[in-house]
Parts: structure tokens; C-alpha cells; sequence
């Protein structure tokens, strides 16, 4: 039972002492988790009563396209935001590693585990109450997250028009269809991870070979894709292109990207596959495998045709065939501060892919910047601003300071951190991760904030 009790008191803002967090997806609830540290919070979720094209439950946190919230090697971009998500108290990482499943040196998850389990933990918060309401407008008497994500419903969309006056802008962005293990014709599959030189790897691997490649790039090519409304002007987002755009960028484009068969030697042949499709545990009872990389907009019926021209997935049984929807991003760099609150508007903080971030972790990490900041300014506190030399303020620093003219999402990268001084490169990434953390721990610690550690249920 949650204890939330009324909608607050008036704090030193003349507002009330309640953060409001509009969206239940990572960034929401990383949001509303760090501003009910110390104090009322109302999430907003408008699920499932309206649902979205890409949402299949009501449960917050849901992840829409992979399983997997990538790399947590130590020297990997996400591994190092991770690390500082840590450090701050993430509750999305400690739901993460509850239920997490074998996906190599990545954390991945049981999608239907985790976002139920996020969905315990936050209606057991004290100081959290979820209401499952649409929000139209933006409440003018208290602090506001916005982390409705790249599905933000029309009303609040055309509200943040009103508000901003600049025009959304937009890309697509799609998943990867998801097969029953059962299904997939294991005697032409083989396991290992990318490199791995012995043991059983994380991932399924079915091997193509040439004539097999060929005869599957051309029918991939040629097969016929869902159409787009007539008003809608693809405009795909590099990091997640649909399969098909990739392999008509030539033949051999999907050889060097999800189907690179380099690292992967099948024990039949004792050789690299000239070509290799990676399947992906998709929940801890791995009855589900999905297909790494292969996100499509592809109609349906054509879907199980194409993909099953894949030999080991000749008979395969699909749990979701792959969808593509429309993401929304606002032009940052016009409208946020570093900090991730509106120029036009003491107060509104915006947080997730809404506002320029791409990836699961990306999400999450400015979700806890923007509902920190959030508190701190219902209390009367300038919001932090995280040093450059991390990755999450490196993050929060380009949405509000790219160039807004050719404004694009960006995943984290070590490209984003400032250039290391000193000739040597040895061991560049080593050094840059430990800049970060130790500028973030000396930052959080000269600023005496408290990490908000997670208490999960049982």
C-alpha cells in the first residue's frame, strides 16, 4: 500500500512541496525515484488506458525494443554510465540485476520480469504515488519531469509546441522480431560469444553460408515493407537502421555489421561462417531468443517469409515479429540547460529520448539528473550540473549544447569526453573512466549529496 498522503505543502518556490513526473518508462521512474528521496512525488503514467503503437502492458519501465541495457565492461561507454548511475543509486540497474539473463559482457534482462519488478518496487515507495491519468498539459504550480519518451502522446505534444514554439523533430526507430526457442533448428546453430575461446557462449549462432547469404540479402532487399503515412518523411536514426535499409546500402553491408561472422567459428566447419545471425535470450526461463540487430519495418507476412530463408530458422515460431514507430525529440540545444530544465520555464525539466538521448541507459541516467534537479529546485537549490568529464554530464551537455541546426540523438560515447592531457594514449580508456568516476565522486561529495539506494521488494 502506498503511503502518499494529499498533494503536498507549499515549499519555498510558492509551489507545492510534489514533483510531478510525467511518463513511466526508465526515465520516469528514475526520475520520480530520486525526487521522492525527499519528498512527495505523482508519476504519471498514462498506460494502459491509452497505450502506445510500440507498448504491449501497462507496467512501467517496459521495454519496447531489446532486452539487452548493453556493455558493462569497464572500459565501454556504457559500461563507464552505468558505473556512474551506480554511484548515484539507480534503481532501474538494482531491478536489472535481479532478473538479469546470460547475454555475454552485457546486462541484459527478462523484459517481463524487470518491468514488473519496477513496477513493485516504485508502488512500494512511501513517498511515490503512480497515477494512471494522461497528462494534456503541464501543471503550472510545481515542478515537472517530462520523460514521456518518443511516443509522447498528441495532446502533450501539441502543449510543448505551445509552450517551446519550435517544431518536433523526428526519426524511427524499430525492433527486432523474437522467436520460441523450441523452434529454431539447433543441429544448424552453434554457441559462443563473439571471441570467446572456449565454453559455451550467450549467444545462439546460425551460420549462412554464401550461396544461403546471397540467396536471403536479395530477398531481403526486394521484400515488401509496411508503408508510412503520406505526411511521415523516414528519417532513421543511424544506431538503430532496420535491417533491410542496411542491406540496401550494398551487398555486403550486413557482413560487416549484425551479421559479421568475425570471432565466431563453428565447431562443424572449424571456421569463421561467411555469414552468421545472432540470436539472444529474451527471458529467464529461455523459452525466447531474440534476433540481435534485426529490427524491421517489414509487413508482417513478409517478415516470416525472409527470415525464415535463415536455415536454423527455417521452421521458426515467432513470440513478436519486429515493428517500427515514429520517435519524437525535442531540439535541445534550444530549449535545455545542462542541467536538463527548460530555458523558457524555472521548473520543467525534461528527461529520456524526448530529449535527445538514444539507448535504455542513456534514458535512465538523465531520468536521475532531471528528478534530482527537479527536488532541488522545488527546495529552493540551483540544480546540479555534472562535470563534463563524465559521462552523464558529457550527455547532458551536448543536448544543450549541440549544434541545433543538424541536431541528431546520440548514444554515449568516449568521443563526447574531453581529450585526456599528457602525450601518452596508453590505456586512454582506462584513464578516462577513472577521470570520471573519481570527478563525479569529488563532485556528489562537494555538493554532499546522498546516493538513494534502492530497497527492492522480495
Amino acid at each position: 500500500m502506498n503511503a502518499f498522503a494529499g498533494e503536498g505543502r507549499r515549499g519555498e518556490m510558492g509551489v507545492t512541496d510534489t514533483v510531478r513526473v510525467i511518463g513511466g518508462g526508465l526515465a520516469g521512474v528514475e526520475a520520480a525515484w530520486q525526487a521522492a528521496a525527499s519528498g512527495p512525488v505523482v508519476l504519471m503514467e498514462m498506460r494502459p488506458a491509452t497505450m502506445t503503437p510500440a507498448h504491449r502492458t501497462g507496467e512501467l519501465a517496459e521495454l519496447v525494443c531489446s532486452s539487452s541495457l548493453r556493455s558493462e565492461g569497464g572500459d565501454t561507454p556504457a559500461g563507464l554510465l552505468k558505473a556512474e548511475m551506480k554511484l548515484i543509486g539507480s534503481v532501474v540497474l538494482a531491478c536489472a540485476e535481479r532478473v538479469r539473463i546470460p547475454a555475454g559482457k552485457a546486462l541484459a534482462v527478462d523484459r517481463e520480469a524487470f518491468s514488473r519488478l519496477v513496477t513493485r518496487t516504485v508502488l512500494a515507495h512511501p513517498r511515490i504515488r503512480v497515477e494512471r491519468a494522461e497528462a494534456t498539459a503541464l501543471p503550472a504550480d510545481e515542478p515537472v519531469v517530462v520523460a514521456t519518451g518518443p511516443l509522447t502522446s498528441p495532446a502533450l505534444a501539441a502543449a510543448l509546441v505551445d509552450l517551446t514554439g519550435e517544431e518536433h523533430l523526428f526519426f524511427y526507430d524499430a525492433a527486432a522480431p523474437i522467436v520460441h526457442r523450441e523452434s529454431v533448428r539447433l543441429d544448424r546453430t552453434f554457441r559462443a560469444s563473439r571471441y570467446d575461446r572456449e565454453g559455451d557462449g550467450d549467444y545462439v549462432n546460425c551460420p549462412l553460408d554464401q550461396d544461403e547469404y546471397e540467396a536471403f540479402w536479395r530477398a531481403l532487399v526486394s521484400a515488401e515493407q509496411h508503408p508510412l503515412r503520406a505526411f511521415e518523411d523516414p528519417v532513421f536514426f543511424e544506431g538503430c537502421l532496420p535491417v533491410e535499409e542496411l542491406a540496401r546500402r550494398g551487398r555486403d553491408t550486413l557482413r560487416f555489421g549484425p551479421m559479421r561472422p568475425v570471432g565466431l567459428r563453428d565447431p562443424a566447419t572449424g571456421r569463421d561462417p561467411y555469414a552468421v545471425v545472432q540470436l539472444r535470450q529474451d527471458n529467464l526461463a529461455d523459452t525466447l531468443l531474440g534476433l540481435v540487430g534485426f529490427q524491421t519495418n517489414l509487413r508482417f507476412s513478409e517478415q516470416e517469409r525472409v527470415f525464415r530463408m535463415i536455415p536454423a530458422l527455417a521452421d521458426a515460431s515467432f513470440a513478436r515479429l519486429g515493428v517500427m514507430h515514429r520517435n519524437t525529440y525535442l531540439n535541445s540545444p534550444r530549449l535545455l540547460k545542462p542541467s536538463l530544465e527548460a530555458r523558457l520555464r524555472s521548473g520543467l525539466f525534461f528527461a529520456g529520448q524526448l530529449t535527445g538521448v538514444e539507448g535504455y541507459v542513456e534514458s535512465a541516467a538523465t531520468g536521475m539528473v532531471a528528478g534530482i534537479n527537479a527536488r532541488r529546485r522545488q527546495a529552493g537549490r540551483e540544480p546540479l550540473v555534472l562535470p563534463g568529464q563524465t559521462m552523464l554530464g558529457s550527455l547532458c551537455q551536448y543536448v544543450a549544447g549541440a549544434d541545433p541546426m543538424h541536431f541528431q540523438p546520440m548514444n554515449a560515447n568516449f568521443g563526447l569526453l574531453p581529450a585526456l592531457t599528457g602525450p601518452s594514449r596508453r590505456g586512454k580508456r582506462d584513464r578516462m573512466v577513472s577521470r570520471s568516476l573519481e570527478a563525479l565522486e569529488e563532485y556528489l561529495r562537494s555538493r554532499q549529496f546522498k546516493t538513494s539506494s534502492p530497497c527492492l521488494p522480495l
